[in-house]
């Protein structure tokens, strides 16, 4: 029975999917397992009961946000700044945050764009794609080649490239790839577009 001396858990479960690895339901959206239980410790974000596992994760898992004891807002807007071409030090100084935070989080999010697009694209039918390149010093950190203070130094030069290709009609990202600003790195994100 169900426990009348409380609140029933209500909220809205149809976005998050389990994510527990012995679950018969993970992945699967709109299954109806899932129930909204609380605010732990008093943070942001809602935490999920799965009812097959019997687990808990909070409804941010697998964002941006996981982990983030920090305002929605400001990630965003530091975010945004980054993404405008803004260096590190800019908007850590505006928005008072440490650079190798900025940092962690230029990198967390790299690693979601670079996910995104494998994520969403697969037998794509384009007329024609564009293929760009931008500043990024992100690979190195992340594999701890580069010290934080170092690639805040570097990105101010920024020796690294984002290489992107999207279709101009509807604006889709196709692909994305960090390196240098090569021929060679050109002929491989073209090759990736040949394989998508």
């Amino acid at each position: 029975m169900p426990p009348t001396h409380r609140r029933p858990r209500t909220g809205d479960t149809s976005r998050p999917c389990c994510p527990h690895p012995g679950c018969a339901d993970r992945g699967w959206l709109g299954r109806g397992n899932l129930r909204a239980n609380g605010h732990p410790s008093g943070g942001l974000w809602r935490q999920c009961h799965g009812t097959g596992c019997d687990g808990a994760f909070l409804e941010t898992y697998g964002t941006l946000f996981h982990g983030k004891r920090v305002a929605v807002d400001l990630f965003v807007r530091v975010i945004a700044c980054l993404a405008e071409g803004l260096g590190i030090r800019g908007p850590a100084r505006v928005f008072e945050v440490d650079p190798k935070t900025v940092l962690q989080w230029l990198v967390e999010a790299a690693d979601q764009l670079r996910a995104l697009p494998r994520y969403t694209r697969h037998d794509g039918r384009v007329r024609q794609v564009q293929l760009d390149e931008l500043f990024a010093l992100l690979r190195a950190v992340k594999d701890r080649q580069v010290s934080e203070a170092e690639a805040i130094k570097r990105l101010e030069r920024s020796p690294q490239w984002v290489w992107g290709a999207m279709d101009p009609e509807s604006n889709r990202l196709l692909g994305l790839d960090v390196g240098d600003r090569t021929l060679a790195m050109a002929q491989r994100l073209v090759h990736q577009m040949g394989q998508v």
